[in-house]
């Protein structure tokens, strides 16, 4: 009778299909660092940190899989590939399992073991995967789980520990008429594998052999057990164990496939048939320094799979390495990121919420230019600057009057100034104005640069943190120009500056960690301050993280605590005035709300149709109308290809209307359609041009100048819609005003420039 007390079932298992984004939006996730492989329907499957791609055997060619096509962006933990049912099966950290159908176009999420509440969130990762007839062992943190790999749905769930307990399970196998468990701690565990009562704990112990083990694999009709001390036994259905072999380093992956054993360390994989005969290794590649975290064998190849260089496909008996890498960005964890016409530059820097460098970090950084990533290590930067290590690369900033020259700066060591693609020089305190301050209490101060902008006359304004002189304007002729801010933080060690904006008419604000928004008036040395408290500034909360000025000239300031707009930005330095911040607020369900209350804000970014976009570091991106009533489209993870809500921050390219999102897990792009304004209407389009049945979205007619007014009319000269650009393009959702879809037919868009000197006739076809 089955002990209903220890009874623990899966019912089927709800399926959620997941979205697919590719007609909106592109990923860019790094996929140098490969976790898990496996291979099946002629393809290698490597799974990287939060993303797979497919190496086609065939044909060579690689393709992607990731939170664009569905995939739900968080850890990957293990992969497997079923023959039998033509399904890749991917096990996550939390639990989640994801089922991608060969063929089908939608994920299938299941979250079951997610789900669960009586297992404890840090003990559902999933371990293993092993299928037999049509089942799919399941090994968790907790126990097995058993998955109908036909069905699509979940079986029961064994806890096989002392007395029913939960216990992380490395790996299983089976053997008939057998399945065998490896265990961390609790030994080596056996029970009848067509058993119909294997929930009972007590059909799985005493374990057969005792102590800690990594894994449990059937070679052919062997089978062999590594435990923790990294030694191999090969042993009988009885328990019975011989030992074949030991390894000195840690072993990470003792997998069987294709009638081979493969084991990986760090440094080294080999393979072995029955018997324990060594088939082949791969102990070193000439001129590649690498670290394994995973491997796989077949067809007489290595897949050896690393942390920082991709898949490396090696050939049995040779040590020459063919790199099998998507394009991508070096690492997937951006932390800022900046875009100009056709480009993107981001880094991997990171400080903490309270501005703490450390532990230092030692990354690189990554170039996306015309659809192609370049990537320069953390060595091949410190080679360039002639053995100068440059770390904690924290803030881009890309010359609006060159593109091909970007400014990057360190907290650390300065400012990095990338000409085309090639870094070229390190300001630093031995070659510049750049000076690191006395501060008995840090001895490893150094030049902790933040923040920076370009004014209209080429100036780099920027901000270095626990100095006096904190905010220093680096002029066209390389003049480092160093202003004393203490006047308005008077008597006060300001932890942080962080971001900084320059209107139009050279007004400078930043904003500090711990003080509020702080204003510098260039042109009379003027300073003005404003906190938190009605009367005071009304900020929500002094530690200002964003700040931008949209075309209006009103300056968008995001907290860690919400959202305000500084309207009358010339009177801010008016003597005697008293100067309040407004929130924005906004009707929800007829009540009045103030717009992103108590949201840590990261970012805010003007798009050229002057509306907002807002990143926040747990509630995904806000894009708003230009005078933020209303909330035009919300992304978070559950709603689109965001991997987290965690987004550091944005960055939009003018020309294209693009907007890049920079999280914690990955980079991802939305095809926005909001562009900036041309000089003149040479270059005016609409798309999609012609509107077909199937198409239920908006027409976009780019390449406007600023003001332009845009009338659609009919064949017959009716007129349907009527608009006046704020930035490069407007939206027709091809309705006569909201009141009807427009018939099948030819329209006329007929533009005329702010001062109607310039006029452009174009047509859009509509078809029902």
């Amino acid at each position: 009778m089955k002990h209903l007390a220890l009874l623990f079932l899966f019912l089927i298992a709800p399926l959620i299909q997941a979205q697919n984004f590719e007609n909106l939006w592109t990923g860019h996730f790094s996929y140098v660092s490969v976790k898990a492989i496996s291979q099946g329907n002629n393809k290698i499957y490597a799974a990287s940190e939060n993303a797979i791609f497919t190496y086609d055997l065939a044909t060579e060619e690689v393709a992607t899989i990731s939170t664009v096509n569905g995939l739900a962006g968080e850890l990957i933990s293990t992969i497997y590939y079923s023959e039998v049912h033509n399904l890749l099966v991917i096990g996550y950290e939390n639990g989640l399992m994801e089922v991608v159908i060969d063929g089908e176009e939608d994920i299938l999420t299941v979250v079951d073991i997610l789900d669960k509440p009586t297992i404890p969130p840090d003990t559902k990762r999933i371990n293993h995967f092993n299928e037999y007839n049509g089942n799919l062992y399941i090994a968790t943190q907790y126990g097995i789980s058993v998955f109908n790999l036909t069905n699509l749905e979940f079986g029961d769930t064994y806890f096989i520990g002392d007395l029913g307990t939960q216990i992380n399970i490395a790996q299983t196998t089976v053997q008939e008429p057998y399945i065998f468990a490896a265990t961390s701690q609790n030994g080596i565990r056996r029970a009848m594998v067509n058993d119909d009562n294997l929930i009972d704990f007590q059909n799985w112990i005493p374990p057969i052999v005792t102590g800690g083990f990594k894994g449990v694999q059937r070679v052919q009709d062997e089978l062999y057990i590594i435990n923790n001390g990294n030694t191999v036994f090969r042993m009988t259905p009885e328990g019975n164990v011989t030992n074949v072999g030991s390894f000195s380093d840690s072993v990470i992956e003792f997998k069987s496939s294709n009638g081979l054993l493969t084991i990986v360390t760090r440094d080294e994989i080999r393979t072995y048939s029955v018997g324990f005969v060594e088939e082949g290794s791969v102990t070193s590649i000439p001129d590649l320094s690498y670290s394994l975290q995973s491997g796989y064998v077949f067809n007489n190849h290595f897949y050896l799979g690393t942390t920082e260089i991709g898949l490396q496909k090696v050939p049995f008996g040779t040590n020459q390495a063919e790199e099998i890498l998507p394009d991508g960005p070096i690492r997937n964890d951006s932390f800022a990121i900046d875009a100009s016409a056709g480009q993107l530059w981001t880094v991997f820097g990171d400080v903490t919420a309270t501005y703490n460098p450390f532990p230092l970090s030692r990354r690189g950084i990554s170039n996306l230019r015309d659809g192609v990533w370049t990537n320069i290590s953390y060595a091949e930067l410190s080679e360039a600057l002639g053995g100068r290590g440059i770390n904690d690369l924290v803030y881009v900033t890309i010359n609006p009057e060159d593109p091909n020259e970007t400014y990057i700066s360190s907290y650390q060591k300065g400012l990095l100034k990338i000409e085309g693609q090639t870094p070229a020089f390190l300001f630093d305190d031995s070659n510049s104005g750049l000076e690191i301050p006395t501060d008995p209490t840090d001895t490893d101060l150094g030049i902790r640069l933040y923040g920076s902008q370009f004014d209209r006359q080429g100036n780099l304004w920027l901000l270095q943190s626990r100095s006096n002189e904190g905010l220093i304007k680096f002029t066209p002729s390389g003049q480092f120009e160093k202003i004393d801010v203490t006047e308005a933080i008077p008597g006060e060690t300001e932890q942080a500056f962080t971001d900084i904006a320059v209107s139009r008419t050279g007004l400078v604000f930043f904003g500090t960690a711990e003080g509020g928004l702080v204003g510098y008036n260039s042109q009379n040395g003027r300073f003005n301050r404003i906190q938190d408290g009605e009367g005071n500034g009304n900020i929500p909360k002094n530690s200002v993280r964003s700040i931008t000025f949209d075309a209006q000239n009103r300056l968008w300031i995001g907290t860690s605590r919400g959202l305000r707009v500084l309207f009358n930005v010339g009177g801010f330095f008016d003597e005697g005035a008293e100067i309040d911040a407004q929130a924005i607020i906004i009707l929800e369900d007829g009540v009045p709300q103030e717009l992103l209350f108590e949201l840590f804000i990261t970012d805010i970014e003007v798009d050229g149709s002057n509306n907002k976009w807002i990143s926040t570091a747990t509630s995904g991106v806000f894009y708003l109308s230009s005078n933020g009533q209303e909330t035009l489209l919300r992304f978070t993870k559950d709603n689109s290809p965001l991997p987290t809500n965690n987004v550091q921050d944005i960055a939009i390219d003018p020309f294209t209307g693009t907007v890049y999102f920079a999280t914690v897990n990955g980079l991802v792009a939305y095809n926005g359609t909001a562009t900036a304004p041309r000089d003149n209407l040479d270059n005016v389009y609409a798309y999609p041009n012609p509107v077909r049945p199937e198409f239920n979205g908006n027409v976009t007619i780019d390449g406007l100048t600023a003001d332009a007014n845009v009338k659609i009319t009919d064949i017959e000269g009716n007129l349907v819609f009527e608009e006046t650009s704020e930035g490069g393009s407007v939206l027709w959702d091809t309705t006569a005003f909201g009141k009807y879809r427009v018939a099948s037919g030819v329209y006329l868009v007929l533009i005329t420039t702010e001062d109607a000197i310039e006029t452009k006739v174009s047509k859009i076809m509509i078809i029902r």
